[in-house]
């Protein structure tokens, strides 16, 4: 369960965000969501794939980290094994919310930082402090709320570059077969990937429109990740 609240020096001056990475801290992913603009980071790390949201049939970035639910191959005791941290696992405990504007308009809200108190880094006693002793923003919040502002325009950013994999028809449906050291097997079909044939094949004017709108550089970058996958695979092998 998730208990969300507006962060406010006077709910939460004593509350504190522990940052490690652990599994017990809810860092047992497979895969987290990933943006355009921050695809030159993941790509020199994880492989980039996209899923499909069943429900909302919009297509979604993703770094991997495992292949198995629940896997993460870059948790390394109490800290995470890669010189980039995806965004969305950075801002764990944090999430944006809209808070109103003018009671007499309810549809005028303004994007706020909200905390999860139910998520395991959220405690009293350990880790980074929300405000200090003075009530003023303690750094870890102030960068946390700069995360949060680069999440949300990276949020509008995806919406359009979606919109252009789709209208160019850049996206094919992937299929991998994994052997891995032990002989076990593993097979991926739920990913897609950029389709460098079709990209290739573009006329100049839809290039040119792409590289316009900024997604020339980021479809590039999500090729380019593909070849994180034989680490992503070897650290699987490590005994």
């Amino acid at each position: 369960m998730s208990s969300f609240q507006i962060v406010s020096a006077s709910r939460h001056q004593r509350t504190r965000v522990i940052t490690d990475y652990h599994a017990s801290l809810g860092d047992s992913l497979m895969y987290t969501q990933t943006f355009p603009l921050e695809f030159r980071d993941i790509q020199s790390c994880y492989p980039i794939f996209f899923i499909k949201d069943p429900d909302s049939g919009q297509f979604l970035a993703t770094a991997l980290f495992g292949f198995e639910a629940e896997e993460n191959l870059f948790l390394n005791n109490r800290s995470w094994d890669a010189s980039y941290l995806p965004m969305m696992i950075r801002r764990q405990p944090f999430l944006i919310a809209r808070q109103g504007v003018d009671p007499a308009s309810p549809e005028n809200t303004q994007p706020v930082i909200s905390i999860d108190m139910d998520h395991p880094r959220v405690n009293e006693s350990q880790g980074e402090q929300l405000f200090l002793d003075n009530g003023e923003p303690s750094v870890f919040l102030q960068e946390a709320i700069e995360l949060m502002k680069n999440i949300h325009r990276a949020h509008q950013h995806n919406e359009n570059f979606q919109q252009a994999l789709l209208k160019y028809d850049l996206l094919e449906s992937l299929n991998l077969d994994i052997t891995f050291n032990n002989g076990s097997k593993k097979s991926i079909s739920h990913f897609y990937s950029i389709n460098e044939s079709a990209l290739y094949n573009l006329a100049g004017d839809a290039l040119a429109d792409l590289n316009k709108q900024g997604y020339l550089q980021p479809l590039f970058m999500a090729i380019a990740s593909l070849s994180r996958l034989r680490p992503l695979i070897d650290r699987k092998d490590r005994p």
